[in-house]
């Protein structure tokens, strides 16, 4: 019923149409229907945030022995595929100490006035090169291909694209034959680079990220040293074969790699930032023991963790709309991209390129060529040895931050010793010569302790979920740029016939790496214990990288991407959650 006026001031009270009572009662509903959907989206919501929340705690309090029972598939499979890292290292070692074998100059270089064989410098050149000209394309390459297609299809593409590019090593009857080889190769040798990092940084937890994306550098020295056994192996050979068994042996790797690979679950931060929760959950369960996978007692639950990867995506897309390479550079990821870019860089210009000539001041001193080669297996196994005592040294609690500065501070100080050992007279030169290539060698332990094993951490850490493939990008492409602008400056300083610098090229190394230990002091953070959401929320509030591992911070008082919730959260099973 409705009222009508009267003249007089009264009310006609008038039936009110059928329709309108149809219209206000499925108003009423609507109303009532929205209500009831706003309630369950934000209980929902309430329990995808209990469930990351629970899922953060427990990350926290997981010890590395306990990382390594709830999560030893992880571990296995991220050894696995870091094991792509290892036929570059070897690769890498065979070209670089091919040009004093007499078999392949005789094959590829020429005729000197002394009547020797030798590959010629511009050929030494581009081929040492080459490879770090594949390298930047597959770098870049990756960026896209990985975050588009996953990890594992694309390890799997590279992988069959090697097997055939190794066929060119090993029928190349010319120079140009051997840098076609090299550069080809470089493509997925540059994939393998980033991928194996991120890989390993995805699939684990914080107790254990440490430990897998610092192997990586383990496989670069396992890498070195097979390469080196190869060559010792054919040393007296005299023919053909003595380079082309090298070469033939780099397909022992790709083909038993691709089946390991292709039965490898696919990273689960990958799946949820594509949105398939469900693969995500099957993927987490496959990295995981079954006999651990439990949510009693207050144990791993796998809904759990993947509501903290869903939560932490939901952090990262308030701070970052897209994911290009142009994205690395806003807001608070340039800060991020430029300390990834350095601590990459720091890598060359901390005195590496100079240390790697620890076999020539040892040949000064009179060490003949099978000596010489035998330092420098005992350099390249400090690679090995390096990360295991950087884990050690990490399970007593050291962080990544420290490791690598203290590192730092030791370098530095050695560089310099070795520029005073320049003052040696004429007359001690072999002395001088055999301390110096001892004190290289004593650098080469410190620097794979520290520096060279912790950098592999600190770009998988620092960088953004959302962006990290692309970060660790573009950091390994200066750390290309920089470590080809050093491969170039360092045998003018110790060529006797270019700068003649010596040992006094200690002293400019030595320079650079006490720049680089006060950059490290100012601008690197310490990521160790921390999440990845936690690193997020720091970076976004521009904490200094001195109070990284002090500062409080609640990632669940912060808003989210209320839009990444409302795509991911039903998908998450909270039916258990009141």
């Amino acid at each position: 019923m409705s009222s009508v006026k009267t003249g007089n001031g009264g009310e006609v009270m008038t039936p009110v149409p059928v329709d309108n009572v149809e219209t206000i009662d499925q108003d009423a509903i609507e109303a009532v229907t929205q209500e009831e959907a706003a309630m369950d989206e934000a209980k929902a919501t309430h329990a995808m945030i209990g469930f990351a929340k629970s899922a953060t705690e427990k990350e926290h309090k997981m010890t590395l022995r306990e990382g390594l029972r709830l999560y030893p598939k992880a571990v296995a499979w991220s050894l696995l595929i870091s094991t792509c890292i290892v036929m570059e290292g070897y690769d890498l070692t065979l070209i670089n100490n091919f040009y004093g074998f007499a078999p392949f100059n005789r094959k590829f270089g020429q005729l000197t006035a002394s009547g020797d064989y030798q590959v010629p410098v511009r050929w030494q050149t581009g081929l040492s090169n080459g490879a770090n000209c594949g390298e930047l394309i597959g770098l870049l390459f990756n960026g896209i291909v990985s975050e588009r297609f996953g990890y594992r299809y694309t390890v799997i593409g590279c992988l069959v694209a090697i097997s055939g590019f190794i066929a060119i090593f090993f029928t190349a009857q010319t120079p140009g034959a051997l840098l076609a080889a090299e550069i080809l190769c470089g493509i997925p040798w540059g994939v393998f680079q980033t991928l194996t990092i991120t890989y390993a940084s995805e699939v684990c937890p914080v107790a254990l990220r440490g430990h897998l994306t610092t192997y990586v550098n383990a496989c670069w020295g396992i890498g070195h040293v097979i390469g080196i056994g190869a060559i010792l192996g054919v040393l007296n050979r005299t023919d053909e074969w003595a380079y082309r068994i090298p070469y033939a042996l780099q397909w022992m790797w790709p083909v038993p790699l691709i089946v390991g690979v292709a039965f490898a679950p696919e990273s689960p931060w990958w799946l949820v930032r594509k949105g398939r929760l469900a693969d995500a959950k099957k993927s987490l369960l496959r990295l995981t023991s079954a006999k651990h996978a439990s949510s009693e007692d207050g144990g791993f639950d796998p809904d759990e963790t993947i509501a903290m990867m869903v939560h932490t995506t939901a952090i990262e897309e308030n701070v970052t709309s897209g994911a290009s390479y142009l994205d690395c550079f806003k807001g608070s990821n340039l800060r991020r991209t430029e300390i990834v870019c350095m601590v990459w860089a720091i890598q060359n210009l901390s005195g590496d390129s100079f240390s790697n000539y620890s076999t020539y001041f040892l040949e000064q001193a009179g060490l003949d060529s099978h000596k010489a080669y035998d330092f420098a297996m005992g350099q390249y196994c400090f690679n090995i040895v390096g990360v295991l005592g950087a884990w050690a040294l990490m399970s007593f609690g050291i962080g990544r931050r420290s490791l690598y500065l203290y590192g730092l501070c030791g370098l530095c100080v050695m560089l310099v010793v070795m520029g005073f050992l320049g003052l040696v007279p004429e007359s001690h030169r072999n002395q001088g010569s055999i301390a110096t290539g001892s004190m290289m060698l004593g650098w080469a332990l410190c620097y794979q302790l520290t520096v060279g094993t912790v950098c592999y951490s600190l770009v998988a850490e620092i960088s953004t979920r959302r962006l990290q493939i692309k970060t660790v990008v573009i950091g390994r492409v200066l750390y290309i740029i920089v470590g080809i602008v050093c491969s170039v400056l360092t045998p003018y300083m110790l060529n006797p016939e270019a700068w003649n610098w010596r040992n006094f090229a200690g002293f400019f190394w030595g320079g650079m790496c006490f720049l680089c230990v006060v950059y490290t002091y100012f601008r690197v953070p310490e990521p160790t214990g921390r999440t990845f959401a936690e690193l997020d929320v720091l970076f976004e509030q521009g904490t200094s990288a001195r109070k990284f591992s002090t500062t409080k911070v609640d990632v669940f008082a912060h808003s989210v991407n209320s839009d990444v919730f409302r795509q991911y959260k039903h998908d998450i099973d909270v039916a258990h959650v009141d």
